[in-house]
């Protein structure tokens, strides 16, 4: 470790997040490799090191002979103080070395609100913060995960985007920049060329031209060479039971704030809840076989003794080998005292047989997402499940000796009425109610049902993408009206700030004209977004005002159905086609049925999956 380092750890908090030496890192010999990767997580390290995406890219690239991959992590702000009263530039946790030392830094983009710390760690690490403006010299930026599904906004820093699941693409990428440096053909202008046009998955943005309309919408997007793609299509792994899987993990030496084994199910959903990104981008669904399943959570408990292992994906009870996979873990983990953790749990799968199966985890409570007060807003938002339905799940919950429940909801939805804000205080006074209707409830304790209520945010790639978000005045009106109808004093009632989430709805629907907003950002040190106690509502505003953009323009503006969209350039497998049809289901007040009913014809089919569950439509293996 540089001797800077050693000497500033002692002067600020937690400094077990910069020290790096953990059990369970990757080092070689950097005379042995042809390509450095430093995977960089805009956050703190003890979230980052629960990021699952990171542990299984890191394991991945790590596993190639001639790349070492290196993590890096946002300095929290009294680390970045030390820095720059030191001139110490950002670092990699396994060796130390800056990261100009490296021929590729990739981000993970988990979130809209760390955009602003990617381009401060981009500024402490001395890279240059526009794409246009790095030198031969300088490392290929490269940008993943959720966000990079509408990369515009952050089209001016990024050399190139991973769209999709990265496994494979990253590998090829570095490979691609190995050989080219070998042959003695490597600029960055050729490299980024041949990685757009040869490697499904990579996007770069500089290889587009984007031309606008006198009204500020977008008039086309448009390749500027001929074996360039109009349109990346995702990466996805086929078959997950052969997909990498981390038999060692790097083991934080301060508590991470997911501190146990997670264990991934499956990707995708089947559901088609018309708000949620995530079960449209991460289609087609592909299971693990319960045999790698079980194999792999051993595996990872003899090498780590955490004592809890979570199923993790977007739909646990989705999961069509559950009762066998969970039947298995048990046989060794009751043993060996370790718990099982079960989230994503659907109301309307929830059942007595679950909560045999959890009752090992040491907590009261239980978490559900109705996500809507009525019936007939669940129907608009295909949520599929019905009141009777979380009757029945909480009905098992108490009666099993849980006496707390969260209920998660969404304001601001498309088609929302005051009746729809009523009902959620509504439902949560009937939650209180079938409490004390449980006989086999807990004897002399009182229930407590929390209501946690988001701002609802037009997401790309979802049938809800051309909605219009409900200004400040009225997400802030709403939610002082609900909190006016909340009047059980066993009914506690919280919400996301407005302000974020307006934010928010600027960055995930933005184009490229945002970036200016962003640089102006990043120059006044905007940092930390993602943090209550750092984010500024106000300075947003300002920032957007003085590099002429209108936060409403991209938030509370109904997008036309015709028009050309920031994200149009990407193939996420389900077609507009799908979503228009979706969105136009949902004014009619109509259900559709998920993807193991009837196939409802996504269009996700045609990129294949081995073992995925829906027979003949969107996870059809070919």
């Amino acid at each position: 470790m540089n001797e800077k380092i050693s000497q500033v750890l002692r002067s600020v908090q937690k400094p077990g997040r910069y020290c790096g030496g953990e059990y369970g890192a990757t080092i070689k010999d950097k005379s042995a490799v042809k390509a450095r990767f430093a995977f960089c997580f805009p956050d703190t390290y003890e979230i980052g090191m629960s990021n699952l995406g990171m542990r299984i890219l890191y394991g991945v690239l790590n596993r190639e002979d001639d790349i070492w991959c290196e993590r890096v992590f946002a300095p929290w702000v009294d680390m970045q103080e030390k820095m720059r009263e030191h001139s110490i530039p950002l670092w990699a946790h396994e060796s130390g070395d800056p990261l100009t030392d490296f021929d590729i830094v990739g981000f993970t983009l988990q979130y809209e609100m760390c955009y602003t710390t990617v381009l401060q760690m981009l500024r402490m690490a001395n890279i240059p913060l526009r794409a246009d403006a790095r030198g031969e010299s300088d490392p290929i930026v490269i940008g993943g995960g959720p966000c990079a599904y509408n990369a515009e906004p952050l089209a001016d820093f990024f050399d190139c985007f991973s769209i999709g699941e990265g496994e494979d693409n990253l590998v090829e990428v570095t490979k691609l920049q190995i050989r080219m440096k070998e042959e003695g053909r490597y600029t960055r202008a050729a490299f980024l060329h041949e990685a757009a046009a040869t490697i499904r998955g990579i996007y770069v943005p500089s290889l587009y031209e984007v031309t606008y309309n006198a009204d500020g919408t977008i008039a086309a997007i448009t390749p500027k060479y001929d074996d360039i793609p109009a349109r990346v299509e995702k990466c996805i792994m086929h078959d997950l039971d052969k997909s990498f899987f981390p038999e060692q993990v790097v083991m934080p030496y301060i508590e991470a704030v997911h501190d146990r084994i997670m264990l991934e199910v499956y990707r995708g959903c089947i559901r088609g809840c018309r708000f949620c990104q995530s079960g449209m981008i991460y289609r087609p669904v592909r299971e693990k076989s319960p045999e790698v399943l079980n194999k792999q959570a051993r595996c990872l408990y003899d090498a780590t003794g955490y004592e809890e292992i979570s199923l993790t994906s977007l739909s646990i009870s989705d999961y069509t080998q559950l009762e066998p996979l969970t039947r298995a873990l048990l046989e060794w983990t009751d043993r060996n005292m370790v718990s099982l953790s079960l989230p994503s749990l659907r109301v309307d799968s929830f059942s007595k047989e679950l909560m045999d199966r959890i009752a090992s985890v040491r907590t009261s409570s239980l978490t559900f997402a109705p996500e809507a007060g009525t019936q007939r807003l669940r129907d608009v938002i295909n949520k599929n499940v019905e009141e009777a339905d979380l009757m029945r799940a909480v009905r098992t919950a108490f009666a099993g000796g849980k006496t707390n429940v969260k209920l998660y909801f969404m304001q601001g939805l498309p088609t929302e009425t005051a009746e729809d804000l009523e009902g959620i205080a509504t439902l949560a006074s009937r939650v209180v109610h079938e409490y004390y209707q449980t006989p086999e409830r807990p004897k002399g304790r009182s229930p407590q049902v929390t209501i946690s209520v988001s701002c609802f945010i037009p997401k790309p790639f979802t049938p809800f993408q051309w909605e219009a978000q409900d200004t400040m005045e009225m997400l802030e009106e709403k939610q002082a009206y609900l909190g006016s109808k909340v009047t059980d004093r066993k009914v506690r009632y919280t919400h996301h700030d407005a302000k974020v989430s307006r934010i928010e709805a600027v960055l995930a629907r933005g184009n490229r004209r945002l970036g200016a907003a962003l640089e102006l950002a990043a120059n006044e040190g905007f940092c930390f977004d993602a943090w209550d106690e750092f984010f500024d509502y106000e300075k947003w505003i300002s920032v957007l005002e003085r590099t002429g953009l209108d936060p409403a323009f991209f938030a509370n503006r109904a997008f036309g159905l015709d028009e050309v969209l920031p994200w149009d350039v990407i193939d996420c497998g389900v077609t507009k086609e799908f979503l228009k049809r979706e969105r136009a289901r949902a004014y009619e007040g109509n259900t559709t049925p998920n993807c193991r009913e009837k196939c409802s014809g996504c269009g996700a089919n045609r990129l294949g999956g081995v073992r995925a569950v829906c027979p003949t439509g969107c996870g059809g293996a070919k």
